[in-house]
């Protein structure tokens, strides 16, 4: 990295003194130490925004932390790019990019992630089960067409800020709130019909769900899916769950497991798995989050979102309650 002609000279000299020429006469100099000017430091940053600029022999520097590769028109990410253990972030956006590598979640450091623009259909479930689940905190997903968010998204603990914009999501993942470091969610522009039970829990700096197709809520026109009596199986969750029985794969079928995830949550506290009444009713945006964008053109912040109801005693309790809650 240092004087080419120093080096020359130097190579010259070992060359002799292997032929065993006399040390008097080798044309020995004071080796100077690089300068740190003179010695490339590791790249750690790259932004590639065009796709004649994309390297197609050469390989990527180990070293990056931060890799920009814009408008090159990727129809699929890089393997190239799976290698790079360092990178911090990774902005992909405005490509053609339909699937995402399992591989990618191998991207251990990998604190921010941009896929706007693209043209995903769906976010792999064993993605959100990989080493992202500790250091994903950023990820713009806005600008594809996902339709769903797998259940796993919820396992993406260290989520800080989430663009879902632009896509055709019918739902959102119903443990949305297990994201307790989310604080930024814009999800505008989507074909949600209502928000999920659990999004409740969430506590949000900043919420935008402008342009989703709400649906009134209606209290009073409930969907009723109570068995009477309950079945076996509709019991013995209900206790696992009320009474925190621990289970596991190793202890159930892997499908009861599932189920038992994403059981519903009564008003009245208890759990209820496929034998409830749903309804939908209004919630004010402002409960969950300090900053709210308009979610339509007349000014409101209101939204419906699903509540559930573990028996009819539980929701005539409601009903009881509901013109004074109006």
């Amino acid at each position: 990295q240092a004087n080419a002609s120093d080096l020359k000279t130097f190579l010259s000299a070992l060359r002799l003194a292997h032929q065993g020429t006399d040390a008097g006469v080798l044309p020995l100099s004071t080796l100077v130490p690089a300068k740190n000017s003179e010695v490339e430091k590791p790249k750690t940053k790259m932004i590639i925004t065009s796709r004649r600029d994309y390297p197609l022999t050469k390989s990527f520097p180990y070293s990056l932390e931060h890799l920009q590769t814009s408008y090159c028109k990727l129809a699929r990410v890089d393997t190239r790019v799976l290698c790079l253990k360092k990178l911090r972030k990774l902005d992909l956006s405005h490509n053609h990019i339909k699937q995402l590598p399992a591989s990618l979640g191998d991207l251990a450091c990998l604190q921010e992630l941009d896929l706007h623009d693209n043209h995903l259909e769906s976010f792999s479930g064993a993605l959100c089960r990989s080493g992202l689940q500790k250091s994903l905190q950023f990820l713009d997903l806005s600008q594809n067409r996902l339709r769903a968010l797998p259940l796993e998204f919820c396992e993406l603990r260290a989520l800080v800020n989430v663009k879902l914009d632009d896509n055709e999501l019918l739902r959102l993942p119903c443990r949305v709130g297990q994201l307790g470091r989310l604080r930024f969610l814009s999800a505008a522009r989507n074909r949600l019909p209502f928000l999920p039970s659990d999004f409740r829990r969430l506590s949000l700096e900043n919420l935008d769900l402008f342009g989703n197709p709400f649906e009134q809520p209606n209290p009073l026109v409930p969907d009723i899916r109570l068995k009477i009596p309950l079945t076996l199986l509709e019991c013995a969750a209900r206790a696992t769950i009320n009474h925190r029985i621990p289970y596991g794969c190793h202890l159930l079928p892997s499908h009861l497991c599932e189920d038992l995830g994403v059981a519903k949550t009564c008003r009245c506290g208890g759990a209820c798995l496929s034998s409830f009444i749903q309804i939908t009713v209004t919630m004010n945006l402002h409960h969950v989050a300090h900053t709210v964008v308009l979610v339509d053109n007349m000014g409101g912040t209101d939204a419906p979102i699903l509540c559930y109801f573990c028996s009819l005693h539980c929701y005539s309790q409601f009903l009881d309650r509901h013109p004074q809650s109006n």
